[in-house]
């Protein structure tokens, strides 16, 4: 039981220290001299970088921020998940019996439990920066790349096409992004159904990268939200 809690544990520690990784911060540092934090919006994410760093430097960004993401779900998929399927029970003993209490056939799917913390750990990390005191970007582009393995490349796709509906639909990046965070928890009734908690970690996740917008959402209430192609407003 111990070893299946410690991997479970890595599985979100590890994501969430990928995450917490401040790339916008890093390259607009290295790369020209000056704090992203104190550029446009104060975002540390794609958007903000693209329009303070210009096109080279927001697809810095993106990439990097996008890489956290998919070695965070990599690593879930590919080590934490396969360790925790591999760890031998026994049945017979008084922890085995208590493991398979929990996480048997009727309780809790370690490896799903796995994948979710993941995507919980990285997405987290990216918004609760440690190393900029607990703040950080919205986490769209971390947590959209760690969905790759969290759901597969058809919820993946799912998730870049309502994202992409979004923006089209609005000239709006925030509302894609919102709209992609507020589709992540039904899909994950799909590929999670029967399994509550992973699914719940999911939901609250999500939750959280919503309320990372909150200032886009009051923005977009009052008409002052930057639209792709208008003149951007400093906010």
């Amino acid at each position: 039981m111990d070893a299946v809690i410690t991997y479970l544990a890595l599985s979100f520690v590890v994501s969430f220290l990928l995450g917490s990784i401040p790339w916008g911060v890093i390259i607009s540092k290295l790369a020209f001299k000056k704090d992203l934090r104190d550029e446009g919006s104060g975002n540390i994410g794609t958007t903000n970088a693209m329009r303070t760093l210009g096109k080279a430097g927001g697809a810095a960004v993106f990439v990097l921020d996008f890489g956290k993401g998919i070695a965070a779900g990599a690593l879930a998929a590919y080590v934490f998940a396969p360790a925790i399927a591999g760890t031998a029970v026994d049945a017979t003993a008084v922890e085995g019996q208590a493991l398979l209490s929990v996480f048997g056939p009727a309780g809790v799917n370690p490896v799903a439990l796995a994948m979710a913390l993941a995507f919980a750990g990285c997405a987290l990390g990216h918004i609760f920066s440690p190393w900029l005191k607990f703040k950080g970007g919205k986490g769209i582009a971390v947590a959209a790349a760690c969905l790759v393995f969290v759901y597969g490349p058809v919820g993946f796709l799912i998730e870049i096409a309502v994202f992409a509906a979004g923006i089209a639909l609005s000239r709006c990046v925030s509302v894609g992004s919102i709209a992609a965070a507020a589709v992540c928890p039904l899909l994950g009734l799909y590929y999670y159904w029967g399994q509550w908690v992973p699914w719940l970690i999911i939901l609250a996740t999500a939750c959280v990268v919503v309320w990372a917008h909150r200032a886009n959402i009051q923005r977009l209430r009052t008409g002052t939200e930057n639209k792709i192609g208008s003149k951007k407003r400093e906010v």
